[in-house]
């Protein structure tokens, strides 16, 4: 007997069965991670802090709760009042406290060292801890830019949504020391296409009554919500407060929770608008103008998650191979399971450096920097989350059978790695996105090719795959290639970021098998991969 239960059982005796890896430090057992934070600059202590407090028992504990014990919607009191109301489970709360605490809605915001760069660390972390209580995390930390739109409404908010502290209680925004910030913007017949929206924003003196339908509303317990309307004026964006000042509840009606492949923890819903009042951001018309910069910052925490999914992937996967014998071996040490560990490690070290290449261009103040953000972190979503699904299935494959079982956290991994992929922009929409950056803002192209060359003269055949790549699009690519021309790009980024960061054995590695394309298609069907180095960085 041993504090981990019984091993010596009547029957049988449990042999060959690693244990749970339990608490876990997200910063000291990420070297890569820890290599990209001290080339950014960033508050190394407030990371090595927080990156032993969102890997604790505790912590893993709340996360597994706040998945199994799933958001409730609550529509009604007994007496028959509409509540419209979500509850959930303790685990839920702790976390979201912890991970406001530690300043991941703030530390871009705040004047902290590293701005974007320490926020996109702390989203990696809890990609790793429970992905879907990121959804109001990275909703309220990208609300702060869209509202600078207006000053009045800024200076009510922003205080109060960078703040670290975390009040879920049913109270108007004066009444709180923090809040939290969702969106609502997608409608049934529309999709990605909001320009499609009929939900419908009529004057209510200085303010605006809505009236409509939304398909999908993340985390409705949030304090506010940044929201599109067609007013008279055209398209419009409008902040949508929970809670009123006079202590009654705003019409905003929710309808139901959304029945997801994943995201358990996370309560998207459907909602009614009727006439819930809102304040108007930004000029009529202009809606999609003013919530892009919401948007933009979201997709930097969507090109992150899948990074942070990818490495708890791996390191589950190690640790099973690490402890499991077969056919009298250790399977870390099986040529061929080394080779498939460490041809996931270069995508999930790729995703990493694209990642934090693009907060640090977040955190830029030059205009280059501006223009090369918002083409970088399209391409990075695009192609870090491409990937992950097949990173994440094939780390499960490692544990063979017990992979598949839930009391492992691989199910889980798998079901998120699709949703970052959809939200904020599916592959089309953000291929074609591409495009019209490239179109519309040539100067985004062109700090992306100043970033390309200035890694040129590293690796010839980087250079030469660069050179292809321009021969083969000297322009912007027809649309029946979007998704090619985006690849090519994002490969070459990761293999730019990677030059720049990464050991010899990643870059060779990476290089050899991404942008050659010396592989089979499957992972592993690789071959010359210095395997022992690049395995010992997970």
């Amino acid at each position: 007997m041993s504090a981990t239960g019984h091993s010596t059982l009547h029957t049988h005796e449990v042999l060959n069965q690693p244990l749970p890896r339990g608490a876990r430090d997200l910063w000291a057992d990420d070297l890569p991670l820890r290599e990209q934070m001290t080339r950014a600059g960033v508050d190394l202590a407030a990371l090595e802090k927080a990156g032993a407090a969102f890997g604790t028992d505790e912590m893993l504990g709340a996360a597994e709760d706040a998945r199994r014990d799933q958001p409730r919607l609550k529509l009604f009191d007994r007496s028959g009042r509409r509540l419209d109301e979500v509850r959930f489970h303790p685990g839920y709360h702790q976390i979201m406290d912890m991970a406001i605490e530690h300043g991941i809605t703030a530390t871009a915001w705040d004047g902290s060292q590293g701005g974007h760069a320490t926020h996109a660390a702390l989203t990696y972390y809890m990609a790793q801890l429970e992905p879907g209580i990121s959804c109001p995390l990275t909703m309220t930390y990208a609300a702060v830019p869209a509202l600078m739109t207006d000053a009045s409404l800024a200076g009510q908010w922003v205080p109060k949504l960078t703040a670290r502290s975390y009040d879920p209680s049913v109270k108007p925004l004066s009444a709180k020391a923090g809040v939290t910030m969702g969106m609502a913007m997608t409608e049934k017949q529309g999709g990605s296409d909001v320009r499609a929206n009929s939900t419908r924003a009529v004057r209510d003196g200085e303010q605006y009554r809505l009236i409509g339908h939304k398909w999908f509303c993340s985390a409705p317990m949030c304090d506010g919500f940044l929201t599109l309307a067609q007013a008279p004026g055209g398209l419009t964006c409008f902040v949508v407060p929970r809670w009123l000042e006079d202590g009654s509840r705003n019409t905003m009606h929710l309808q139901r929770l959304k029945e997801k492949l994943g995201n358990k923890a996370n309560a998207s819903s459907e909602i009614e608008y009727d006439y819930t009042l809102a304040y108007r951001l930004g000029d009529e018309g202009q809606g999609v103008k003013t919530i892009i910069e919401m948007v933009h910052h979201t997709r930097l925490d969507t090109a992150v998650a899948p990074a942070g999914l990818m490495r708890a992937a791996l390191a589950e996967a190690k640790w099973w191979i690490g402890h499991r014998n077969a056919f009298q071996r250790r399977l870390i040490d099986q040529p061929l399971m080394q080779s498939v560990i460490a041809d996931l490690a270069l995508d999930w070290e790729a995703a990493l450096a694209l990642a934090m290449g693009c907060a640090a261009s977040f955190d830029g103040t030059s205009d280059e920097d501006r223009a090369f953000a918002r083409i970088a972190v399209a391409l990075s979503k695009y192609l870090s989350n491409k990937r992950a699904p097949g990173v994440i299935y094939e780390a499960m494959e490692c544990l063979g059978g017990m992979g598949y079982i839930e009391e492992t956290p691989m199910p889980m991994l798998y079901r998120e790695a699709p949703l970052n992929s959809i939200w904020e922009g599916s592959g089309n929409v953000i291929c074609l996105d591409i495009l019209r950056t490239f179109a519309r803002a040539p100067e985004s192209g062109e700090a992306l090719l100043n970033r390309l060359n200035k890694s040129k003269g590293l690796d010839a055949r980087y250079d030469a795959a660069l050179e292809a790549h321009l021969a083969r699009w000297p322009g912007i690519a027809p649309e029946a290639e979007a998704r090619w021309f985006t690849e090519s790009l994002a490969t070459l980024l990761a293999a730019a970021m990677l030059l720049e960061s990464a050991p010899n054995a990643v870059v060779d590695g990476y290089i050899t098998t991404r942008i050659e394309g010396v592989r089979g298609a499957t992972a592993g069907a690789v071959s010359g991969l210095d395997v022992q180095a690049i395995i010992a960085r997970i």
